[in-house]
C-alpha cells in the first residue's frame, strides 16, 4: 500500500461559479472511508502542489449510512461518502458532486425537489382528530415485513441520479417518492388518503413517466425492491383511473 492517498476533487465556490478541479495528497492511514479522508484533506487545506486553497465542503450528518445526507460520486459511482472504504476503492480516487440536483458548493447538493416530491404525493400518516378511535387494525407480520424495508428509504438521491429519466427535459418524480406512496398506502390509516396519492402520480411527471430502466433496485444502497414498488403502485394508479372513468 502507498504512503499517500491521491484525491482528485470537483470544486465550486458558488452555484453560478465554474467548476475546477483541485488535487490533493493524503497519508495514508487503515480503514479510512471517504468523510475521514475529507477532514484530513480539511485540517491543511494545500493541493497537492502545495498552494493554500479554502476546506472542501461537503454535507455529513450521521455518519452510519443512514441519514443519505453525504451522497457523492465516488470513482464515478453515487454511494454514501460515509460508507466508501479508501481500502476498497480503485486510486487515485475522484470526488464529485452529483449531477441530478443543483450544486451548493464543492460536494454539496440540493436535494429540496426529492422533499418537495414527497409533499407532493402526501408521504405522511393524517392522524388529527383520530387519537380518539382507539388502537387501529393489526398489521399482519408479512406486511410488516414488506413496510419495514420500504421505510429505510432516506432520501439519498441514488435512485435519482442513475435514472435516465430524471434530466432537465424531464418533470418525473423518481422512484424514491413512488416507493413512499407504496409505503402509505399499505398502512391502515394510510391507505385512507391512498387515492389523493395515486392521483398526485397522475399528473405530469408522475409514474406513467418512467422508463423501467431499473438503475434505481441495483444502486439503492438499503436495497429497497423499488421496481416491485414502482410496479406494485402503477397497478393501483391503473386500477384508481379505471375508477374515476366509470364515474364519469
Amino acid at each position: 500500500m502507498a504512503s499517500t492517498i491521491t484525491v482528485k476533487i470537483l470544486r465550486r465556490d458558488s452555484p453560478r461559479a465554474e467548476p475546477r478541479w483541485e488535487q490533493f495528497t493524503v497519508r495514508y492511514k487503515k480503514n479510512l472511508n471517504i468523510i475521514s479522508l475529507l477532514m484530513e484533506i480539511r485540517k491543511n487545506p494545500r493541493t497537492a502542489e502545495g498552494q493554500p486553497t479554502t476546506p472542501v465542503v461537503w454535507d455529513a450528518n450521521c455518519l452510519e449510512n443512514v441519514c443519505g445526507s453525504c451522497t457523492m460520486l465516488v470513482n464515478g459511482r453515487v454511494a454514501q461518502a460515509c460508507a466508501v472504504l479508501v481500502d476498497q476503492i480503485d486510486k487515485p480516487i475522484e470526488l464529485r458532486p452529483m449531477t441530478k440536483f443543483p450544486v451548493v458548493r464543492d460536494l454539496v447538493v440540493d436535494r429540496s425537489k426529492m422533499f418537495e416530491d414527497l409533499k407532493r404525493v402526501k408521504a405522511w400518516i393524517s392522524i388529527d382528530g383520530t387519537h380518539h378511535l382507539g388502537p387501529g387494525p393489526k398489521v399482519g407480520d408479512q406486511i410488516q415485513q414488506q413496510r419495514y424495508v420500504m421505510s429505510t428509504c432516506m432520501t439519498c438521491g441514488c435512485c435519482l441520479e442513475v435514472c435516465p429519466q430524471i434530466n432537465s427535459r424531464s418533470d418525473f418524480i423518481g422512484a424514491a417518492a413512488i416507493n413512499q406512496v407504496r409505503l402509505f398506502n399499505q398502512h391502515p390509516s394510510g391507505a385512507l388518503n391512498a387515492h389523493q396519492r395515486l392521483e398526485a402520480l397522475m399528473e405530469p411527471g408522475g409514474i406513467q413517466d418512467c422508463g423501467n430502466a431499473q438503475n434505481c433496485v441495483k444502486i439503492c444502497p438499503k436495497h429497497i425492491p423499488l421496481v416491485t414498488s414502482i410496479a406494485e403502485v402503477n397497478r393501483q394508479v391503473l386500477g384508481h383511473s379505471l375508477k374515476l372513468l366509470l364515474r364519469t
